[in-house]
């Protein structure tokens, strides 16, 4: 096929049955695939209909003729343009369709709707999904949180000679090495100060379950549960709309977790941030992360007061206004601003940033914002 062939197979498929020409074999297949999606003949969308067998052959279709990028941004186009959530209830489209994130969002905002038949086909979604995220995040999660305790721990001012890391303080002045004497002369020492890596951390998840936070809900479940992991700290999961959750019980399995949400009520933070304070041992060793777009139901004000008071107390408390790979998010202005005023910091954050997140408040240092979303007035 020269250039010029080229250019008028790839503008067909662009622009569909209403430009010249046609399609043959593979080519045909997209195009029709294309079409059931968003070729509009009736003005009100395309023609897959409200079939599942139909629909259900769609979604082999597609994972056959476009890569996986592809086939989970035209299933977002389909639920969202087709109208089609109530067809995700049946088992045969739970399994045809590509797992991502914002399916699995999708499927846990129709838990309460959920007939049996699906539930397990659902389970085997979100499993997935799971699965990936879990080996996507997880080694760097723990390498990031376990070196960030390592260094957090570490005396700048070991008092004894039992105290100081030898082999961190040479490394460390190394550019004081003096070559006639062939010996480092340290201008600091490194060590580790008496108990202080006996000491566990606690990190309290609270996460707003409003439509609109069904990716961070899903993000949120599965870092919880990395985290729980780990014997240095002692993690909380609390999900919340206007009543609260507490999830913890279940960081075993963020499969678990997740089921244990219910997307879709309305919001009180007020309420959640009042439960989580009731949480905290130890305020100087705890970390607080409200994940919320801060649209708040409840009393305003007394949320903003609690939220100063643990600040005040010694928790380093962090509002995340998504945990997701979207960009910036709608979130509620005036209430970013109000905990701004408070010094606390309010911000988009994507999965792969979360790390690096985690381990700045572990060490209580400010963290560089750049790689995140941080949202503009």
């Amino acid at each position: 096929m020269d250039g010029g062939d080229e250019r008028l197979r790839r503008w067909r498929l662009v622009l569909g049955g209403a430009a010249e020409g046609t399609l043959e074999g593979a080519d045909a297949r997209m195009d029709a695939a294309l079409a059931a999606l968003y070729d509009e003949p009736d003005g009100r969308g395309g023609t897959l209909g409200a079939s599942a067998p139909r629909v259900a052959r769609w979604l082999g279709d597609i994972r056959e003729c476009f890569p996986a990028r592809v086939v989970r941004v035209m299933q977002q186009d389909a639920i969202e343009r087709l109208d089609l959530t109530r067809l995700l209830l049946e088992p045969e489209m739970l399994e045809a369709v590509e797992p991502d994130v914002h399916l699995v969002g999708t499927l846990l905002s129709l838990g309460r709707v959920m007939p049996e038949r699906a539930r397990e086909p659902a389970r085997a979604v979100v499993r997935a999904v799971v699965r990936e995220l879990e080996e996507r995040l997880t080694r760097r999660t723990v390498t990031a949180v376990t070196g960030a305790l390592d260094r957090s721990a570490r005396s700048r001012r070991p008092r004894r000679a039992a105290e100081v890391d030898w082999d961190r303080t040479i490394r460390a002045n190394l550019r004081h090495y003096l070559p006639e004497r062939k010996t480092v002369v340290p201008s600091r020492l490194v060590g580790y100060a008496r108990g202080q890596r006996a000491v566990q951390r606690e990190v309290v998840l609270a996460v707003d379950q409003s439509g609109s936070m069904a990716a961070s809900v899903v993000y949120a479940g599965v870092f919880a549960a990395v985290l729980a992991s780990m014997r240095s700290l002692k993690t909380s999961l609390v999900a919340f709309d206007t009543s609260v959750a507490d999830l913890t019980d279940r960081l075993h399995d963020p499969v678990e977790v997740l089921f244990g949400t219910q997307l879709g009520g309305g919001t009180d933070i007020n309420r959640a941030v009042a439960y989580c304070q009731s949480l905290v041992t130890r305020p100087a060793d705890t970390i607080f992360l409200l994940i919320s777009d801060l649209y708040e139901g409840g009393p305003r004000e007394e949320m903003l007061r609690r939220i100063a008071a643990m600040t005040a107390a010694g928790v380093r408390v962090i509002v995340l206004l998504a945990l997701s790979d979207e960009g910036a998010p709608r979130y509620d202005h005036d209430n970013a601003a109000a905990l701004a005023a408070l010094g606390v910091p309010a911000f988009a954050c994507t999965p792969d940033a979360f790390p690096d997140l985690m381990a700045a408040a572990i060490e209580r240092r400010p963290y560089d914002q750049s790689p995140m979303s941080a949202p503009g007035r």
